[in-house]
């Protein structure tokens, strides 16, 4: 087991992978696994500052087709439930499917982010709206934390790799 974890880290690594590494981890962190993709992104854009807009965007996609995964997740629960107990209301649900597929535009928040994109399959909000939603959130959302990281100094990265022990 820990020989597959360490030759999975290897085939992320970033100065091989690079882009496709980004893609798959942001994939990944948009499902219902716990992981972040910040510091992938950040870590690529650190190796390569000129391709700032691309790998944005290869994230955006990753992230946006990992949380469309969510939906049809959530759309497959749904037809399921209805099947087995009928449809059920909740408070929670009809407030959501008020707010429709521009709710997904908080698809990008940590712990809410990602159910809410179940939410959206589950209640079988169109898929074409909810898409463009989430990949908006999920754009503004990496273009804000990326450029808030790299506008951190040099210094500080160094210290905190120090205090670590990575340096």
């Amino acid at each position: 087991m820990e020989s597959n974890l360490h030759n999975f880290l290897v085939w992320l690594s970033l100065p091989i992978v690079g882009l496709p590494a980004v893609f798959t981890v942001s994939f990944v962190s948009a499902t219902l696994l716990p992981m972040g993709s910040e510091p992938v992104l950040f870590g690529y854009l650190r190796l390569n500052p000129d391709m700032f807009w691309v790998a944005i965007l290869v994230a955006t996609v990753g992230n946006t087709l990992g949380g469309m995964l969510d939906w049809l997740m959530g759309f497959g629960a749904s037809k399921a439930h209805e099947k087995l107990l009928g449809p059920k209301e909740h408070k929670l649900l009809k407030w959501f499917e008020k707010l429709g597929p521009q709710a997904l535009l908080l698809s990008w928040l940590p712990i809410v982010g990602d159910p809410l994109c179940a939410v959206a399959g589950w209640l079988r909000l169109p898929w074409v709206p909810c898409l463009i939603y989430m990949a908006i959130g999920k754009f503004l959302r990496y273009l804000t934390m990326t450029y808030a990281l790299l506008m951190v100094p040099d210094g500080f990265w160094s210290a905190i790799g120090q205090w670590l022990g990575l340096i």
